[in-house]
Protein backbone atom coordinates (compact mmCIF):
# COMPACT_ATOMS: atom_id res chain seq x y z
CA UNK A 1 0.00 0.00 0.00
CA UNK A 2 1.06 3.56 0.65
CA UNK A 3 -0.38 6.96 1.44
CA UNK A 4 0.18 10.60 0.62
CA UNK A 5 -0.45 14.10 1.93
CA UNK A 6 -0.12 17.53 0.34
CA UNK A 7 -0.81 21.13 1.29
CA UNK A 8 -0.79 24.53 -0.40
CA UNK A 9 -1.08 27.58 1.78
CA UNK A 10 -0.60 31.30 2.28
CA UNK A 11 2.05 30.36 4.85
CA UNK A 12 4.88 27.86 5.10
CA UNK A 13 3.17 24.46 5.14
CA UNK A 14 6.10 22.03 5.34
CA UNK A 15 5.33 21.20 8.97
CA UNK A 16 1.72 20.39 8.06
CA UNK A 17 2.91 17.94 5.43
CA UNK A 18 5.52 16.43 7.77
CA UNK A 19 2.85 15.57 10.35
CA UNK A 20 0.32 14.68 7.67
CA UNK A 21 2.64 12.15 6.06
CA UNK A 22 3.66 10.74 9.44
CA UNK A 23 -0.01 10.00 10.12
CA UNK A 24 0.09 7.64 7.11
CA UNK A 25 2.87 5.46 8.55
CA UNK A 26 0.45 2.55 9.07
CA UNK A 27 0.19 2.23 5.27
CA UNK A 28 3.81 1.52 4.38
CA UNK A 29 7.23 0.63 5.71
CA UNK A 30 9.78 1.02 2.93
CA UNK A 31 10.23 4.64 1.80
CA UNK A 32 9.19 8.09 2.94
CA UNK A 33 9.59 11.28 0.94
CA UNK A 34 8.74 14.97 0.76
CA UNK A 35 8.93 17.56 -2.03
CA UNK A 36 8.46 21.28 -1.49
CA UNK A 37 8.17 24.29 -3.78
CA UNK A 38 9.36 27.77 -2.83
CA UNK A 39 9.37 30.84 -5.07
CA UNK A 40 12.85 31.62 -3.77
CA UNK A 41 14.55 28.23 -4.19
CA UNK A 42 12.26 26.29 -6.53
CA UNK A 43 11.77 22.55 -5.97
CA UNK A 44 13.48 20.54 -3.23
CA UNK A 45 12.93 16.88 -2.38
CA UNK A 46 14.18 14.27 0.07
CA UNK A 47 13.60 10.49 0.16
CA UNK A 48 14.62 8.20 3.02
CA UNK A 49 14.56 4.47 3.70
CA UNK A 50 12.17 3.88 6.63
CA UNK A 51 12.42 0.09 6.90
CA UNK A 52 14.31 0.23 10.18
CA UNK A 53 13.46 3.73 11.41
CA UNK A 54 10.12 5.56 11.16
CA UNK A 55 9.36 8.49 8.91
CA UNK A 56 9.39 11.01 11.74
CA UNK A 57 12.94 10.28 12.88
CA UNK A 58 14.29 10.33 9.33
CA UNK A 59 12.76 13.70 8.44
CA UNK A 60 12.91 15.69 11.68
CA UNK A 61 16.38 16.93 10.78
CA UNK A 62 15.25 18.03 7.32
CA UNK A 63 12.58 20.45 8.48
CA UNK A 64 14.94 23.34 9.08
CA UNK A 65 16.12 23.16 5.45
CA UNK A 66 12.74 22.70 3.73
CA UNK A 67 10.49 25.72 3.36
CA UNK A 68 7.67 26.61 1.00
CA UNK A 69 4.00 27.39 0.59
CA UNK A 70 3.24 24.14 -1.24
CA UNK A 71 4.46 20.65 -0.42
CA UNK A 72 3.64 16.97 -0.96
CA UNK A 73 4.88 13.85 0.78
CA UNK A 74 4.32 10.14 0.91
CA UNK A 75 4.74 6.87 2.73
CA UNK A 76 5.55 4.21 0.16
CA UNK A 77 5.53 0.44 0.52
CA UNK A 78 7.19 0.09 -2.86
CA UNK A 79 9.32 2.58 -4.81
CA UNK A 80 11.23 5.71 -3.74
CA UNK A 81 9.18 8.88 -4.26
CA UNK A 82 8.25 11.75 -4.75
CA UNK A 83 10.21 12.25 -7.97
CA UNK A 84 11.11 15.50 -9.75
CA UNK A 85 10.71 15.92 -13.51
CA UNK A 86 11.32 18.65 -16.06
CA UNK A 87 9.39 18.20 -19.29
CA UNK A 88 7.47 20.18 -21.91
CA UNK A 89 4.73 20.35 -19.27
CA UNK A 90 7.07 22.24 -16.93
CA UNK A 91 8.89 21.19 -13.77
CA UNK A 92 6.91 19.24 -11.20
CA UNK A 93 7.14 16.70 -8.38
CA UNK A 94 4.93 13.61 -8.38
CA UNK A 95 3.93 10.91 -5.91
CA UNK A 96 1.52 8.03 -6.46
CA UNK A 97 -0.44 5.28 -4.72
CA UNK A 98 -1.25 2.32 -6.92
CA UNK A 99 -0.10 -0.72 -8.81
CA UNK A 100 0.80 -1.22 -12.49
CA UNK A 101 0.38 -4.77 -13.76
CA UNK A 102 1.26 -4.04 -17.39
CA UNK A 103 4.50 -2.13 -16.77
CA UNK A 104 6.57 -4.37 -19.07
CA UNK A 105 4.17 -3.85 -21.97
CA UNK A 106 4.08 -0.09 -21.38
CA UNK A 107 7.87 0.11 -21.25
CA UNK A 108 8.21 -1.92 -24.46
CA UNK A 109 5.83 0.51 -26.16
CA UNK A 110 7.94 3.44 -25.00
CA UNK A 111 11.10 1.88 -26.41
CA UNK A 112 9.41 1.12 -29.74
CA UNK A 113 8.32 4.75 -29.94
CA UNK A 114 11.90 5.97 -29.47
CA UNK A 115 11.95 6.56 -25.72
CA UNK A 116 15.62 6.15 -24.78
CA UNK A 117 15.72 4.93 -21.19
CA UNK A 118 14.22 4.61 -17.72
CA UNK A 119 16.15 4.60 -14.47
CA UNK A 120 16.58 0.98 -13.40
CA UNK A 121 16.24 -0.09 -9.78
CA UNK A 122 17.33 -3.38 -8.18
CA UNK A 123 16.42 -6.38 -10.31
CA UNK A 124 15.85 -4.17 -13.34
CA UNK A 125 12.52 -2.93 -12.02
CA UNK A 126 11.26 0.46 -13.19
CA UNK A 127 9.95 2.91 -10.60
CA UNK A 128 6.14 2.95 -10.81
CA UNK A 129 5.99 6.70 -10.27
CA UNK A 130 8.56 7.33 -13.01
CA UNK A 131 6.55 5.22 -15.44
CA UNK A 132 3.38 7.10 -14.50
CA UNK A 133 5.13 10.43 -15.13
CA UNK A 134 6.34 9.19 -18.53
CA UNK A 135 2.75 8.42 -19.49
CA UNK A 136 1.61 11.84 -18.30
CA UNK A 137 4.35 13.53 -20.31
CA UNK A 138 3.03 12.02 -23.54
CA UNK A 139 0.22 14.56 -23.61
CA UNK A 140 0.03 18.34 -23.92
CA UNK A 141 -1.31 19.13 -20.44
CA UNK A 142 -1.03 17.57 -17.00
CA UNK A 143 -4.77 16.97 -16.86
CA UNK A 144 -4.83 15.23 -20.22
CA UNK A 145 -1.69 13.32 -19.25
CA UNK A 146 -3.19 12.07 -15.98
CA UNK A 147 -6.29 10.81 -17.77
CA UNK A 148 -4.06 9.11 -20.35
CA UNK A 149 -1.95 7.45 -17.62
CA UNK A 150 -4.97 6.15 -15.76
CA UNK A 151 -6.52 4.74 -18.93
CA UNK A 152 -3.23 3.09 -19.95
CA UNK A 153 -2.51 1.46 -16.61
CA UNK A 154 -3.82 -2.01 -15.82
CA UNK A 155 -4.20 -1.73 -12.06
CA UNK A 156 -4.82 1.52 -10.22
CA UNK A 157 -3.18 4.91 -9.83
CA UNK A 158 -3.97 7.88 -7.58
CA UNK A 159 -1.66 10.84 -8.10
CA UNK A 160 -0.42 14.06 -6.47
CA UNK A 161 1.53 16.52 -8.62
CA UNK A 162 3.26 19.54 -7.10
CA UNK A 163 3.69 22.43 -9.57
CA UNK A 164 4.82 26.04 -9.23
CA UNK A 165 1.18 27.16 -9.10
CA UNK A 166 -0.47 24.56 -6.84
CA UNK A 167 -1.14 20.86 -6.33
CA UNK A 168 -3.00 18.66 -8.79
CA UNK A 169 -4.75 15.73 -7.09
CA UNK A 170 -6.25 12.81 -8.99
CA UNK A 171 -8.12 9.82 -7.59
CA UNK A 172 -7.81 6.46 -9.34
CA UNK A 173 -10.34 6.06 -12.13
CA UNK A 174 -12.36 3.55 -10.07
CA UNK A 175 -11.66 5.15 -6.71
CA UNK A 176 -10.02 2.08 -5.20
CA UNK A 177 -8.38 4.22 -2.50
CA UNK A 178 -9.69 7.48 -1.00
CA UNK A 179 -8.45 10.97 -1.83
CA UNK A 180 -9.88 13.59 0.54
CA UNK A 181 -9.72 17.38 0.47
CA UNK A 182 -9.44 19.56 3.58
CA UNK A 183 -9.44 23.33 4.08
CA UNK A 184 -8.18 25.81 6.67
CA UNK A 185 -8.21 29.60 6.79
CA UNK A 186 -4.78 29.56 5.11
CA UNK A 187 -5.24 27.04 2.32
CA UNK A 188 -6.09 23.51 1.16
CA UNK A 189 -4.73 20.04 1.77
CA UNK A 190 -5.18 16.61 0.18
CA UNK A 191 -4.83 13.30 1.97
CA UNK A 192 -5.47 9.57 1.98
CA UNK A 193 -6.63 9.78 5.63
CA UNK A 194 -8.91 12.58 6.85
CA UNK A 195 -7.68 12.52 10.46
CA UNK A 196 -4.22 13.47 9.17
CA UNK A 197 -5.50 16.98 8.49
CA UNK A 198 -8.33 17.29 11.02
CA UNK A 199 -5.74 16.98 13.82
CA UNK A 200 -3.99 20.00 12.29
CA UNK A 201 -6.94 22.37 12.18
CA UNK A 202 -8.26 21.66 8.68
CA UNK A 203 -11.88 20.72 8.15
CA UNK A 204 -13.43 18.33 5.63
CA UNK A 205 -14.35 19.63 2.21
CA UNK A 206 -15.19 16.36 0.45
CA UNK A 207 -13.91 13.13 -1.05
CA UNK A 208 -12.80 13.25 -4.65
CA UNK A 209 -14.93 11.06 -6.88
CA UNK A 210 -13.52 8.19 -8.96
CA UNK A 211 -11.18 9.57 -11.64
CA UNK A 212 -11.75 13.16 -10.52
CA UNK A 213 -8.86 15.60 -10.99
CA UNK A 214 -8.63 18.92 -9.12
CA UNK A 215 -6.20 21.81 -8.82
CA UNK A 216 -5.62 23.09 -5.29
CA UNK A 217 -4.32 26.56 -4.52
CA UNK A 218 -4.37 28.44 -1.25
CA UNK A 219 -7.58 30.18 -2.25
CA UNK A 220 -9.63 27.63 -4.14
CA UNK A 221 -10.20 24.11 -5.48
CA UNK A 222 -10.81 23.93 -9.23
CA UNK A 223 -12.20 20.79 -10.87
CA UNK A 224 -10.07 19.93 -13.91
CA UNK A 225 -11.83 16.69 -14.78
CA UNK A 226 -15.18 15.58 -13.29
CA UNK A 227 -15.72 12.33 -11.39
CA UNK A 228 -16.91 9.15 -13.05
CA UNK A 229 -20.01 7.26 -12.02
CA UNK A 230 -18.47 3.82 -11.40
CA UNK A 231 -16.57 3.19 -8.18
CA UNK A 232 -14.78 0.12 -6.77
CA UNK A 233 -13.32 1.17 -3.43
CA UNK A 234 -11.23 -1.48 -1.65
CA UNK A 235 -13.14 -3.32 1.09
CA UNK A 236 -9.92 -3.94 3.02
CA UNK A 237 -9.81 -0.25 3.89
CA UNK A 238 -12.43 -1.05 6.51
CA UNK A 239 -11.49 -4.62 7.33
CA UNK A 240 -7.75 -4.19 7.81
CA UNK A 241 -5.50 -1.32 6.75
CA UNK A 242 -7.62 1.76 7.41
CA UNK A 243 -6.97 3.53 10.70
CA UNK A 244 -9.73 3.21 13.35
CA UNK A 245 -10.83 6.86 13.27
CA UNK A 246 -10.83 7.04 9.47
CA UNK A 247 -14.04 7.25 7.47
CA UNK A 248 -14.38 6.32 3.81
CA UNK A 249 -17.48 7.13 1.79
CA UNK A 250 -19.09 8.16 5.07
CA UNK A 251 -18.43 4.84 6.89
CA UNK A 252 -16.14 4.87 9.93
CA UNK A 253 -13.58 2.05 10.20
CA UNK A 254 -14.01 1.32 13.92
CA UNK A 255 -17.80 1.23 13.68
CA UNK A 256 -17.65 -1.07 10.65
CA UNK A 257 -15.32 -3.47 12.48
CA UNK A 258 -17.56 -3.54 15.56
CA UNK A 259 -20.57 -4.23 13.35
CA UNK A 260 -18.63 -6.91 11.48
CA UNK A 261 -17.83 -8.74 14.72
CA UNK A 262 -21.46 -8.51 15.81
CA UNK A 263 -22.57 -10.18 12.58
CA UNK A 264 -20.06 -13.03 13.00
CA UNK A 265 -21.21 -13.58 16.59
CA UNK A 266 -24.85 -13.56 15.54
CA UNK A 267 -24.17 -16.33 13.01
CA UNK A 268 -22.24 -18.37 15.60
CA UNK A 269 -25.05 -18.01 18.12
CA UNK A 270 -27.62 -19.15 15.55
CA UNK A 271 -25.47 -22.21 14.82
CA UNK A 272 -24.80 -22.95 18.52
CA UNK A 273 -21.03 -22.70 18.11
CA UNK A 274 -19.94 -20.63 21.12
CA UNK A 275 -20.91 -22.66 24.18
CA UNK A 276 -18.51 -22.52 27.14
CA UNK A 277 -16.09 -19.95 25.64
CA UNK A 278 -14.26 -18.18 28.49
CA UNK A 279 -12.96 -15.11 26.65
CA UNK A 280 -13.24 -13.39 23.30
CA UNK A 281 -10.06 -11.65 22.13
CA UNK A 282 -8.77 -9.89 19.05
CA UNK A 283 -5.55 -10.60 17.22
CA UNK A 284 -3.92 -7.20 17.67
CA UNK A 285 -4.20 -4.65 16.44
CA UNK A 286 -6.81 -4.60 13.68
CA UNK A 287 -8.62 -7.71 14.94
CA UNK A 288 -9.44 -6.06 18.28
CA UNK A 289 -12.45 -3.92 17.22
CA UNK A 290 -13.95 -6.89 15.35
CA UNK A 291 -13.56 -8.89 18.58
CA UNK A 292 -15.17 -6.13 20.67
CA UNK A 293 -18.21 -6.30 18.41
CA UNK A 294 -18.25 -10.09 18.74
CA UNK A 295 -18.00 -9.92 22.55
CA UNK A 296 -20.73 -7.28 22.84
CA UNK A 297 -23.13 -9.33 20.71
CA UNK A 298 -22.35 -12.70 22.32
CA UNK A 299 -22.10 -11.36 25.90
CA UNK A 300 -18.87 -13.34 26.34
CA UNK A 301 -16.22 -11.35 28.28
CA UNK A 302 -13.59 -9.57 26.20
CA UNK A 303 -9.96 -10.04 27.29
CA UNK A 304 -6.38 -9.65 26.06
CA UNK A 305 -4.67 -13.02 26.61
CA UNK A 306 -1.57 -11.71 24.88
CA UNK A 307 -0.18 -8.32 23.97
CA UNK A 308 2.33 -7.12 21.42
CA UNK A 309 5.71 -5.73 22.38
CA UNK A 310 6.13 -2.89 19.88
CA UNK A 311 8.83 -0.43 21.04
CA UNK A 312 11.51 -2.01 18.84
CA UNK A 313 9.37 -3.74 16.18
CA UNK A 314 6.25 -1.62 15.65
CA UNK A 315 5.06 -3.71 12.70
CA UNK A 316 5.72 -7.40 12.12
CA UNK A 317 6.07 -7.09 8.34
CA UNK A 318 8.89 -4.53 8.37
CA UNK A 319 11.67 -7.06 7.56
CA UNK A 320 11.82 -7.94 3.86
CA UNK A 321 12.62 -11.61 4.54
CA UNK A 322 9.56 -13.77 5.28
CA UNK A 323 11.45 -15.98 7.75
CA UNK A 324 12.60 -12.93 9.68
CA UNK A 325 9.06 -11.50 9.65
CA UNK A 326 7.71 -14.74 11.10
CA UNK A 327 10.35 -14.78 13.85
CA UNK A 328 9.73 -11.13 14.70
CA UNK A 329 5.98 -11.76 14.86
CA UNK A 330 6.59 -14.64 17.28
CA UNK A 331 8.97 -12.64 19.46
CA UNK A 332 6.51 -9.75 19.75
CA UNK A 333 3.70 -11.80 21.30
CA UNK A 334 3.74 -11.69 25.10
CA UNK A 335 1.22 -14.03 26.78
CA UNK A 336 -0.75 -13.24 29.91
CA UNK A 337 -0.78 -16.71 31.54
CA UNK A 338 -3.61 -15.93 33.95
CA UNK A 339 -5.93 -15.31 30.98
CA UNK A 340 -4.79 -18.36 29.03
CA UNK A 341 -4.19 -21.37 31.29
CA UNK A 342 -7.01 -23.88 31.09
CA UNK A 343 -9.15 -21.39 29.20
CA UNK A 344 -11.29 -21.80 26.10
CA UNK A 345 -10.42 -18.80 23.94
CA UNK A 346 -12.01 -17.38 20.81
CA UNK A 347 -9.88 -15.01 18.75
CA UNK A 348 -11.12 -12.77 15.95
CA UNK A 349 -8.55 -11.88 13.28
CA UNK A 350 -9.07 -9.24 10.60
CA UNK A 351 -8.34 -11.79 7.85
CA UNK A 352 -6.41 -14.97 7.17
CA UNK A 353 -4.07 -14.55 4.22
CA UNK A 354 -1.19 -17.04 4.36
CA UNK A 355 -1.88 -18.35 7.85
CA UNK A 356 1.76 -18.51 8.89
CA UNK A 357 1.66 -15.94 11.68
CA UNK A 358 -1.72 -17.15 12.91
CA UNK A 359 -0.35 -20.68 13.34
CA UNK A 360 2.55 -19.27 15.39
CA UNK A 361 0.04 -17.39 17.56
CA UNK A 362 -2.12 -20.46 18.11
CA UNK A 363 0.90 -22.58 19.05
CA UNK A 364 1.97 -19.91 21.54
CA UNK A 365 -1.45 -20.04 23.18
CA UNK A 366 -1.35 -23.81 23.53
CA UNK A 367 2.20 -23.63 24.89
CA UNK A 368 0.90 -21.12 27.44
CA UNK A 369 -1.77 -23.54 28.64
CA UNK A 370 -4.92 -22.81 26.60
CA UNK A 371 -7.34 -25.74 26.53
CA UNK A 372 -9.09 -24.64 23.31
CA UNK A 373 -8.35 -22.03 20.65
CA UNK A 374 -11.18 -21.00 18.33
CA UNK A 375 -10.59 -18.48 15.52
CA UNK A 376 -12.97 -16.34 13.50
CA UNK A 377 -11.87 -14.41 10.43
CA UNK A 378 -13.55 -11.04 9.89
CA UNK A 379 -13.27 -11.64 6.13
CA UNK A 380 -14.31 -14.47 3.81
CA UNK A 381 -11.54 -16.81 2.56
CA UNK A 382 -9.08 -14.92 0.34
CA UNK A 383 -8.88 -16.77 -2.98
CA UNK A 384 -7.16 -14.23 -5.26
CA UNK A 385 -4.11 -12.03 -4.87
CA UNK A 386 -4.90 -8.32 -5.15
CA UNK A 387 -4.01 -6.91 -8.56
CA UNK A 388 -5.06 -3.33 -7.90
CA UNK A 389 -3.13 -2.45 -4.75
CA UNK A 390 -0.29 -4.06 -2.84
CA UNK A 391 -2.55 -5.70 -0.27
CA UNK A 392 -2.40 -9.53 -0.33
CA UNK A 393 -0.09 -9.33 -3.35
CA UNK A 394 1.80 -12.64 -3.47
CA UNK A 395 4.46 -14.18 -5.66
CA UNK A 396 2.01 -17.02 -6.17
CA UNK A 397 -1.67 -17.29 -5.35
CA UNK A 398 -0.83 -20.69 -3.88
CA UNK A 399 0.64 -18.76 -0.93
CA UNK A 400 -2.95 -17.93 0.01
CA UNK A 401 -3.98 -20.62 2.47
CA UNK A 402 -7.60 -20.88 1.29
CA UNK A 403 -6.68 -21.25 -2.40
CA UNK A 404 -3.85 -23.68 -1.64
CA UNK A 405 -6.16 -25.78 0.53
CA UNK A 406 -8.74 -26.01 -2.25
CA UNK A 407 -5.97 -27.20 -4.56
CA UNK A 408 -4.79 -29.78 -2.03
CA UNK A 409 -8.31 -31.12 -1.54
CA UNK A 410 -9.25 -31.55 -5.20
CA UNK A 411 -6.29 -30.61 -7.38
CA UNK A 412 -7.04 -28.53 -10.46
CA UNK A 413 -10.72 -29.41 -10.14
CA UNK A 414 -10.83 -27.53 -6.85
CA UNK A 415 -9.82 -24.29 -8.55
CA UNK A 416 -13.00 -24.51 -10.62
CA UNK A 417 -15.12 -24.35 -7.47
CA UNK A 418 -13.52 -21.58 -5.42
CA UNK A 419 -16.91 -19.91 -4.94
CA UNK A 420 -18.17 -23.06 -3.21
CA UNK A 421 -15.03 -23.35 -1.08
CA UNK A 422 -15.59 -19.76 0.07
CA UNK A 423 -19.14 -20.57 1.24
CA UNK A 424 -19.27 -22.17 4.70
CA UNK A 425 -22.73 -23.58 3.98
CA UNK A 426 -21.56 -25.88 1.15
CA UNK A 427 -19.89 -29.27 1.45
CA UNK A 428 -16.72 -27.87 -0.12
CA UNK A 429 -16.82 -24.87 2.24
CA UNK A 430 -17.00 -27.15 5.27
CA UNK A 431 -14.15 -29.29 3.90
CA UNK A 432 -11.98 -26.17 3.49
CA UNK A 433 -12.66 -25.07 7.06
CA UNK A 434 -11.87 -28.55 8.43
CA UNK A 435 -8.59 -28.74 6.51
CA UNK A 436 -7.40 -25.28 7.59
CA UNK A 437 -8.43 -26.08 11.17
CA UNK A 438 -6.11 -29.08 11.17
CA UNK A 439 -3.26 -27.17 9.54
CA UNK A 440 -3.43 -24.28 12.00
CA UNK A 441 -4.13 -26.51 15.05
CA UNK A 442 -7.47 -24.86 15.81
CA UNK A 443 -10.37 -26.16 17.85
CA UNK A 444 -12.75 -24.47 15.43
CA UNK A 445 -12.62 -21.94 12.60
CA UNK A 446 -15.16 -19.65 11.04
CA UNK A 447 -15.07 -17.08 8.25
CA UNK A 448 -17.31 -14.07 7.87
CA UNK A 449 -19.68 -14.59 4.98
CA UNK A 450 -19.40 -12.43 1.89
CA UNK A 451 -22.88 -11.09 2.57
CA UNK A 452 -21.98 -10.33 6.19
CA UNK A 453 -18.91 -8.35 5.17
CA UNK A 454 -20.90 -6.27 2.68
CA UNK A 455 -23.59 -5.67 5.30
CA UNK A 456 -21.02 -4.48 7.83
CA UNK A 457 -19.62 -1.89 5.38
CA UNK A 458 -23.09 -0.70 4.55
CA UNK A 459 -22.67 1.00 1.18
CA UNK A 460 -23.87 -0.09 -2.26
CA UNK A 461 -22.05 -3.40 -2.95
CA UNK A 462 -21.60 -2.34 -6.58
CA UNK A 463 -19.24 0.36 -5.31
CA UNK A 464 -16.95 -2.02 -3.40
CA UNK A 465 -13.99 -3.97 -4.81
CA UNK A 466 -14.17 -7.59 -3.62
CA UNK A 467 -11.81 -9.13 -6.17
CA UNK A 468 -9.64 -10.96 -3.61
CA UNK A 469 -12.65 -12.98 -2.50
CA UNK A 470 -14.65 -13.39 -5.69
CA UNK A 471 -12.13 -12.94 -8.52
CA UNK A 472 -14.67 -10.67 -10.18
CA UNK A 473 -13.64 -7.20 -11.37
Amino acid sequence: MGGFFGAVSKRDCVLDVFFGVDYHSHLGTRRGGMAVYSEDSGFTKEIHNIENSPFRTKFEGSLQDMHGNSCIGCISDSDPQPLLFRSHLGEYAITTVGLINNSDALIDTFFKDGFLHFSSMSGGKINTTELTAALINQKQSLTEGIRHAQESIDGSMSILILTDHGIIAARDKLGRVPVLIGRSEDGHCVSFESFAYIKQGYHDVRDLGPGEIVLLTADKMEVLSPPRDEMKICAFLWAYYGYPNSSYEGVNVEIMRNRNGEIIAHHDMEDGLIDDIDYVAGVPDSGVPHAIGYANESRIPFARPFVKYTPTWPRSFIPSDQEVRNQVAKMKLLPVPELIQNKKLLFVDDSIVRGTQLRETVDLLYESGASEVHVRSACPPIMYGCKYLNFSASRSEMELIARRTAMELEGEEGLKHLDEYADRKTERGRALIDAICKELHLTSLGFQSFEGLIESIGIDPCKICTYCWTGKE
